[in-house]
Order: structure tokens, then sequence, then C-alpha cells
């Protein structure tokens, strides 16, 4: 047992007493969020005891079918982050329109959240995540939608948890990206995986190919262009379903994450604000790339607070070889 171990906790007090000004609320903010990532282990490690797989027999605002998991998932964020007093407005995947906060309990910062990633594949056991972004109201007056719809370069804080083999927070605040382990022994993450960083370059590409059909030719030419031994040693095919456990394996491996448009989903399937910004904003932190196809994510301003987005995100010389193939079909039109 280590007698100096550094939790989640510890550390982000210690990066807080870094920044001028700081008043603690992030800490008290994040440590809410753990609290939500820690009782939905718990439900996940349960869930098939506890009845918690199968549907609701509902949909959700995007149209998914929802899992019992989603529910539970989705009012522990809320309830968590709403009693953190730290929170004007709250954006979540399952919510049709924005979540204000009583005048009595409310903070200064915006939090957009996935509650349960890849809950398809909650059923099959397969690795499941939660992904969330921060960011801090301009002003004190009374938080409006336009609050909610921020660009990810004003992110403060974004951060994802994976439900696997073992539960492991990752998390940036700016400053490079770092990642927690859940020791159940303790009911505490500890710090494990620090400063993280992407390969230069990988061997990985992780894509829907079943898709393929619907791609257009310049997606289609790089993946076989992944796969021709001719071009090179060809690339490994790796696609679990679940953006945090494809973004994780990406972040650790190398190589490169991809949903672009297809025939039936023009804007791309992922959803901006609390998919793909958090994720762009802990892959940028990590020295990586991440691009809608024609600018960084983290450029984008949202107009809606369920809009969605084509993502390309990796490793710098696997996203800048698709992106110049991307250019180069672009220049042909």
């Amino acid at each position: 047992m280590d007698s100096n171990c550094i939790t989640l906790t510890r550390f982000v007090l210690a990066e807080q007493k870094k920044a001028p000004g700081a008043t603690g609320e992030l800490t008290q903010l994040l440590n809410s969020v753990q609290t939500a990532v820690k009782v939905i282990s718990s439900a996940v490690r349960k869930a098939g005891i506890t009845q918690l797989f199968g549907t609701v027999g509902s949909t959700n605002v995007q149209g998914e079918e929802v899992k019992k998991l989603d529910v539970l998932a989705n009012e522990l964020f809320i309830n968590m982050l709403k009693s953190s007093y730290t929170v004007a407005l709250l954006i979540s995947e399952e919510n049709e329109t924005v979540i204000e906060i009583e005048t009595e309990k409310r903070g200064k910062y915006i939090v957009a959240f996935d509650p349960l990633d890849g809950s398809s594949n909650i059923d099959c056991l397969v690795s499941i995540g939660s992904i969330f972004a921060i960011w801090k109201k301009s002003d004190n007056s009374v938080p409006t939608l336009a609050d909610g719809l921020k660009p990810g370069n004003e992110v403060v804080a974004a951060g994802y948890a994976l439900y696997g083999s073992a539960t492991m927070m990752v998390i940036s605040i700016g400053s490079g990206v770092n990642g927690f382990m859940l020791d159940p022994t303790i009911g505490e993450f500890i710090l494990t995986d620090k400063d993280m960083k992407i390969p230069q370059k990988g061997n990985i590409y992780s894509i829907n190919e079943g898709n393929t059909h619907s791609w257009g030719e310049a997606i289609k030419e790089y993946i076989n262009n992944k796969k021709d031994p001719a071009k090179g040693k060809p690339y490994s095919a790796r696609y679990v379903g679940s953006m945090v456990a494809d973004v994780h394996r990406t972040i650790k491996y190398g190589g490169i994450f991809m949903y672009p448009p297809t025939e039936s989903a023009p804007n791309g399937k992922l959803r901006l604000l609390y998919e793909c910004i958090p994720m762009a904003f802990i892959m940028t932190q990590a020295g990586g790339v991440a691009s809608n196809g024609q600018i960084p994510i983290l450029d984008i301003q949202p107009q809606k607070i369920h809009e969605r987005s084509p993502i390309y995100l990796g490793s710098p010389d696997d996203v800048n070889e698709v992106l110049k193939t991307l250019q180069k079909y672009e220049k042909r039109q």
C-alpha cells in the first residue's frame, strides 16, 4: 500500500493551488463527477444481477433506445452536479433542452455530458463510459441557452470515465492529461497514468466499416491505403463501438479514430458538445490532433445543444494524413 498515493481529489487540489484566484469550486465540481462515476461503476458491475440490463421501452431525444442504466447514469450526473452548488447550466445527451439550476444552488460552471456512452453495448458486457466537458460562465447573469453554446477552445476541464476491466477516469484541466484508476478497496481514484501522451504515429485505424458503402471517396481511399501492403505495413482495424473505449485505446497506442459523414448522417453521428469537444480537448492536451475534416473541433462554434459533427482524432501524423486526403478530393470538386 502506497502511503503517499495521489488521489484525483488531491491532484486537482494541487493544480488549483497553482491557479491565481482559484476558489476550489472546480475541485468541488469534479468531486461530484467522481461520485456519480463511482456509483455508475458499481451499477455496471452489478447490472445483470440487479436486473439493470435491457431498455425502458422508450427512445431519447437522439431517437435511440433508452437503457435502464442510461436513466440511472443520467439521474446520477444531474443530481450530483446540482447538489455541488457549482453549476449554472447542464446539458445532457438524454435531455432535449438545457437543465437550469435553481437560483439557490447555482454556481459558475456549465457542464455538458454523455452519462453513458456506448450504452448499446451494455448487455453484452463491452466497455462503456461517461464523457463530460466543463466551461466557466462569463458573468453572474441568469444562465441562458447561449451560455451553453460555447466552443471547445473555452473548455476549462474535460474528461471521461471508462468502465472496462477496471474503472478509470482520464481528465485534463488544461495542463496535460492524467489517468486515475479506481481502487475499489479504498473507493478512491489513484493516479496511475501521469502526463499521458499519444504517439506521433500509430498503426491502428478505428472506424465503423459497416458504413463503407456510404463514405465519401476520400475516406474510402484512405482506408484502402491503410490495408494495402504496397503502401507500407498494413494498419490493424480496431472498433469497439463505444467512443470512450476507442479513444482511450487510441491515446494509449496511437493511430486514428474516425466517424466521417455518411449518406444517412451527412453531419456525422457523434454529438459536438458532449462527445466531440471533450474528446478533442483531451486528445489535443495529450499531443494529438482532432478535426471535423476542415477545422479543429475545438474551433467550432456550436449552434445547437445536440448538434452533430464528423470527427477525426488521434496521432498527429495519422490525422494529418487523412486531412490531406480530404483536401485533395475537395480540390477536385
